[in-house]
């Protein structure tokens, strides 16, 4: 399985730089000098990072081979990947990759089947599950362990207990 780390946004400058979309926790990390990336479409990669930096807020990105505005504007809207095997082993047991989460069946204690976590959401205060419910809409539910006291990625499960008002039941 491959995650989105990042999309390449419009040129920068003169000398093929790129802006860069970030979609990873760890930036650093993944756009270190020397890091292979995947692209999507597959076509237009790999791409090798020979330059980092931060410029206004925005990460901009030095490639390896793209030397000039016209080949960074080729690869605009390109998606930056890498393989789900290639990441590192959690070691709090605790934390959990989005991946991991997306698709799991919630349910509250009682085994009532809420939904599915159809996406994680990260926000300055906590992050938050988003569960699309049978009917399609979606509710938001902060994934702290007061609420969310089991998640079994054996068994494809979370086991959520609101508070009361949290959810329309």
């Amino acid at each position: 399985m491959q995650l989105v780390v990042g999309r390449i946004g419009r040129p920068h400058g003169i000398r093929g730089e790129v802006s860069v979309e970030v979609r990873t926790d760890a930036p650093e990390e993944r756009f270190a000098p020397g890091s292979v990336l995947a692209t999507d479409p597959a076509e237009r990669g790999p791409v090798t990072v020979s330059r980092m930096h931060w410029h206004s807020g925005r990460l901009l990105l030095t490639l390896d081979g793209v030397e000039d505005r016209d080949g960074a504007e080729a690869l605009r809207n390109t998606l930056l990947v890498i393989d789900t095997d290639d990441l590192p082993a959690l070691d709090d047991p605790d934390e959990f990759y989005d991946h991991q989460l997306i698709g799991l069946r919630v349910e509250l204690a009682d085994g009532t089947e809420l939904g599915v976590v159809a996406d994680v959401v990260h926000t300055p205060a906590e992050e938050l599950i988003a569960v699309r419910r049978a009917d399609g809409d979606e509710v938001l539910v902060p994934f702290v362990s007061a609420i969310v006291p089991l998640v079994d990625l054996a068994g494809g499960r979370i086991v959520v207990e609101p508070p009361e008002g949290l959810l329309d039941l």
